[in-house]
């Protein structure tokens, strides 16, 4: 999360708070990664070389599915913090 989220103290007081900002945050990063990856290769072709392309369209590719599951790993955190009870092998 951003570094800068250490400053409020109500985050640092409130996980539930903390973990609902985070959601939202990385869900934007997901959305942001997807529409990158989908103008990448358009917006960078005449100003890089086709290797340099190819090698900023694999960092997004391996960035969309780590942010994923970061996103679906804030959201279970949020679900206990909400004081969902969970049953090991389900989701």
């Amino acid at each position: 999360m951003p570094p800068d989220y250490r400053a409020y103290g109500v985050l640092r007081r409130h996980p539930l708070a903390l973990a609902r900002m985070a959601g939202h945050t990385v869900r934007a990063q997901v959305e942001g990664a997807r529409a990158g990856y989908r103008d990448a290769a358009v917006d960078l072709k005449e100003h890089l070389p086709p290797h340099v392309v190819e090698a900023v369209l694999e960092v997004y590719r391996r960035e969309g599915p780590r942010l994923v599951a970061l996103a679906e790993s804030i959201a279970l955190v949020e679900r206990a913090l909400r004081g969902e009870e969970f049953v090991e092998g389900r989701r």
